[in-house]
């Protein structure tokens, strides 16, 4: 859907939390996908689509929420 022909799907055996600047706040997720565009991630969480970055150490660092629609989130890519 995306055409980044190195979009990938990654292992769920990582930490993947959304981060609230404004509380400096971080919440952990539980998700059953997770897909990884360069150093950008689209994580699923109970049917809604995450936006997030790939830290260093493996982890998922989300900021915001598309949704549950896949093609609109891969949009706002």
């Amino acid at each position: 859907m995306s055409g980044d022909r190195e979009a990938a799907v990654l292992s769920l055996d990582r930490l993947v939390v959304v981060e609230d600047y404004v509380r400096a706040d971080r919440t952990p997720l539980q998700p059953d996908v997770i897909l990884s565009f360069h150093n950008l991630c689209l994580v699923r969480d109970e049917g809604d689509w995450f936006i997030g970055h790939l830290g260093d150490d493996g982890s998922v660092i989300c900021w915001a929420s598309y949704g549950s629609g896949l093609e609109e989130a891969i949009r706002g890519l």
